[in-house]
């Protein structure tokens, strides 16, 4: 959830299952709660899920990668990583505003979002955007009562 509406995520344990059940672990903990989007570039992408807001913090986790032939297209939520090692993926995770095949097979696609793509359009830009936009909760949907 953000200030100004839902964005709806489906993860894709079948292109990265260590990285979705890392996620799930950390949504669990209220991690990603509070956090902005530290980088945001319009048609490009929105990065979030570094607790300093800086673009250089995590979880302490790091994860291998899981990479796969998924396309680069608008939607696709996949983990931000250092750009030498392959397999430095923590809690940083970035949303696709537009197609990006240059990181096809280079990043680890776990997620894609299926509703509220209009919202992620309207972020405030920069890095960091002047008074970022945050995410106020993330949840699971199988964790909520119905």
């Amino acid at each position: 959830d953000l200030t100004y509406g839902r964005v709806i995520i489906e993860m894709l344990p079948s292109l990265a299952p260590n990285h979705v059940k890392r996620i799930k672990e950390l949504v669990r903990e209220r991690f990603y709660d509070g956090q902005t989007f530290h980088n945001v570039v319009s048609g490009f992408a929105a990065e979030t899920g570094d607790p300093t807001g800086s673009g250089r913090g995590g979880s302490g986790t790091k994860l291998r990668a899981e990479t796969s032939r998924t396309p680069f297209s608008r939607g696709v939520v996949a983990m931000k990583r250092d750009r030498n090692n392959i397999h430095t993926a923590d809690s940083q995770f970035f949303i696709l505003l537009g197609d990006a095949k240059h990181l096809e097979r280079k990043y680890t696609v776990w997620g894609k979002v299926i509703h509220g793509m209009q919202l992620m359009d309207g972020m405030r830009t920069g890095s960091p955007p002047p008074n970022p936009d945050h995410i106020v909760k993330l949840r699971l949907a199988t964790d909520t009562k119905k």
